[in-house]
């Protein structure tokens, strides 16, 4: 029966509490899981869940999860055939669960920092914190917060302080469907409050917003369901970025196709000219394009242009250090990283980006190693972050470091392919060496150490002495 009926209207005849625990429920929650996140007791949540059946016609918890199915599945449809650009985001302010007034101030400030960081993230639209204070206490109204501030997630959180220890709490969901789509707990000692805020607050904003957060790749996951003639241009940026992490020659001519599509129905969107001048570089020093004067070229084109339209676009500001440190000018190329960490100094995005720029452009490369490590602290998952780790261990001598990270790196990438073998060969093993030498001269015959010096480009005298003696060791050059 209720194939032929709409599950949207259908649902709509739930209240938003009934809505709420239906959608639980639906997702596996027990009634005891879903009473302690809504405080109430399993009693309750068994009443609701008979209105509920009775309302949409539904006899069992197969049933019901179906009809959630097909609810997500056409709103889904829908927001890929509607706008296009960065996702919304409202955060609720975080709940104090105790009596003592004096950790209202912790809960706020916990939420208040969320917004703050969220918010310097380009790809994603934040409520201001004003507004979101008129919502305090309606944690339980996902949907209904939702269409007010026309968001397409909202993130509540809870603080529960006991015996000198704090549980912190946090949740994601969908705005249309109320149904969670993340959660995360932090438990850390109460001694040191500036240090436990700060250490949540950037779990949080770099699972959730980097460039492999949960955000995008929810985000990429409607794109993808659209027709390619209704492709606009941010949903071709995103995508183009997607290719771009994969470090491919194929992703990577595929990056540069769709970034251009990108810029090309959007000339204004400033980060697609930055990736799309990042995508020529990595073609350039992974001898990907033939014509790698030609991708420099165009490298430093795509910058000029991205900075003209944001001049606080980081990643655009990164590379055009390094293009300041080609010319000689290593104290502009510093004082420019030292700048962008300041500004952003818990953005694993960006922290991974400035260690490859420490070992590579100009600095040093231990600090490099160190906030590398700090990205994937951040956020493990992101592969390119691993390489960078790598590469700023090769340069500082650390060999087996260097090998550890890159077994987490983009493995088809020949870059990788040439730090192993050159790490290898430093620690004597040289069998591994030439094994991993030969599979890249075989793969990859365009690719050259002295290419990737000029195509990254290695700036930084220690890292051009260590890639070319390195080079040589493994046979390579």
């Amino acid at each position: 029966m209720l194939q032929h009926v709409d599950p949207t209207k259908l649902l709509q005849a739930l209240s938003e509490r009934e809505w709420v625990v239906a959608a639980k429920f639906a997702e596996g929650m027990s009634y005891r899981e879903i009473g302690r996140t809504l405080f109430i007791s399993p009693a309750t949540v068994r009443t609701h869940l008979s209105t509920i059946y009775r309302k949409l016609g539904v006899s069992s918890k197969t049933a019901l999860a179906a009809l959630f199915a097909d609810h997500r599945y056409k709103s889904e449809q829908s927001l890929a055939h509607a706008r296009s650009g960065p996702s919304v985001m409202a955060v609720l302010p975080f709940d104090n669960l105790g009596s003592d007034e004096r950790w209202n101030r912790l809960a706020d400030g916990l939420s208040a920092d969320i917004i703050a960081d969220l918010a310097r993230y380009p790809d994603l639209a934040v409520i201001s914190r004003q507004t979101m204070l008129s919502y305090r206490g309606r944690g339980g109204d996902i949907r209904s917060i939702g269409r007010e501030l026309n968001a397409d997630y909202v993130l509540e959180g809870t603080l529960q302080a006991a015996g000198g220890q704090i549980r912190v709490s946090v949740q994601l969901a969908d705005a249309g469907s109320g149904a969670d789509l993340w959660s995360a707990r932090y438990d850390q000692s109460g001694d040191d409050l500036f240090a436990m805020q700060d250490m949540v607050t950037e779990n949080v904003v770099n699972v959730l917003a980097s460039c492999g957060g949960r955000l995008v790749k929810f985000r990429r996951d409607v794109v993808r369901r659209k027709p390619p003639a209704n492709l606009q241009a941010y949903d071709c940026y995103l995508l183009g970025a997607e290719q771009h992490d994969l470090y491919t020659r194929l992703s990577n001519a595929e990056a540069i196709r769709l970034l251009s599509k990108a810029v090309e129905l959007d000339p204004g969107l400033s980060r697609a000219w930055t990736l799309l001048g990042l995508a020529y570089s990595v073609g350039a020093f992974n001898g990907f394009i033939g014509d790698r004067a030609a991708a420099m070229q165009r490298f430093a084109q795509c910058m000029e242009r991205a900075l003209e339209l944001d001049p606080g676009d980081t990643d655009a500001r990164l590379c055009i250090a390094s293009l300041w440190a080609l010319q000689g000018n290593f104290d502009a190329a510093l004082d420019e990283q030292d700048r962008i960490l300041s500004a952003a100094p818990h953005c694993a995005d960006n922290l991974a980006m400035l260690a490859g720029n420490l070992a590579f452009v100009a600095g040093d490369p231990q600090k490099g190693c160190e906030l590398a490590s700090r990205a994937i602290r951040y956020n493990s998952q992101v592969s390119w972050y691993h390489g960078m780790l790598g590469r700023c261990c090769f340069v500082s001598g650390q060999y087996k470091e260097c090998l550890t990270a890159f077994h987490q790196a983009p493995a088809h990438s020949p870059a990788t392919l040439l730090f192993q073998a050159m790490a290898n060969a430093l620690i004597g093993d040289e069998a591994g060496a030439s094994k991993i030498a030969r599979r890249l001269r075989t793969e990859f015959p365009e690719f050259t150490p002295e290419g990737f010096i000029v195509g990254y480009p290695v700036t930084n005298p220690v890292a051009i002495t260590a890639i070319r003696e390195g080079a040589k060791r493994a046979s390579l050059a």
